[in-house]
């Protein structure tokens, strides 16, 4: 699949949070705009991406029973680190803000009950931020081959 491919298909965003009624409220506020997936507890979310590729953002709510959200962050760091992650809370927890931000690499911090205009353009920006970062990694790519051609090249150039 090339890049303007990949650049049609919907943000996929994961929506984790242990209250049925904010699922339903999210999913109801964003499908039309992205490819919706939702999870009442940490260890559904975490089957759910198993069983799907390549999340653009990864929102989850702070306070939920047996796993807060950034112990949930922190678990699936090495295991997905490239899904832009936002954690929602309805408490004003510094600390878990703190901890957000220095374990789980949060993106941006949300209280609820969230404007569901500011929530669209911040998943907006963050799929976006994510979409730079594949493309850095994938000039990267490209400019690592290209210098190791160029050493190459060198190498043989010495040696006439």
């Amino acid at each position: 699949m090339n890049e303007s491919q990949k650049a049609k298909e919907p943000v996929k965003v994961l929506y984790i949070d242990d209250e049925d009624n904010n699922l339903i409220a999210f999913k109801a506020a964003f499908r039309r705009d992205f490819k919706v997936f939702t999870a009442q507890s940490a260890d559904e979310a975490r089957d759910i991406l198993k069983n799907n590729e390549n999340f653009d953002v990864i929102i989850t709510d702070q306070r939920m029973p047996k796993e807060t959200g950034v112990e949930f962050l922190v678990s699936i760091l090495d295991s997905y680190p490239d899904p832009i992650r936002i954690l929602l809370t309805g408490y004003s927890d510094i600390e878990a803000v703190i901890d957000a931000i220095n374990e789980g690499q949060v993106y941006r911090y949300i209280t609820k009950p969230w404007n569901e205009e500011d929530l669209r353009n911040t998943i907006k920006n963050a799929a976006e931020v994510h979409r730079l970062r594949k493309q850095n990694e994938i000039l990267l790519q490209k400019l690592e081959k290209a210098n190791q051609q160029l050493e190459f090249l060198l190498r043989q150039k010495l040696l006439d």
